[in-house]
């Protein structure tokens, strides 16, 4: 079941600069779907009101990490 999902890019002040609405399967592929936006800067990944995570512009998602 897909699930709604947004990715808010966080400015250097710690306000949201714009927000990108999306669906996902899991909160993994959401994190990964939210990834290819840091390259913008921070993420905060949300799903409704549940805070998912926050991406730094050098971080990747959490399946990645588990890998090596």
């Amino acid at each position: 079941m897909m699930q709604q999902y947004r990715a808010y890019l966080v400015g250097d002040n710690g306000v949201f600069r714009s927000a990108e609405a999306f669906e996902a399967s899991s909160d993994a592929y959401a994190l990964t779907f939210a990834q290819r936006f840091t390259r913008h800067g921070k993420v905060e990944v949300w799903q409704l009101g549940r805070k998912i995570a926050v991406l730094e512009s050098d971080s990747y998602p959490p399946e990645f990490l588990t890998r090596q």
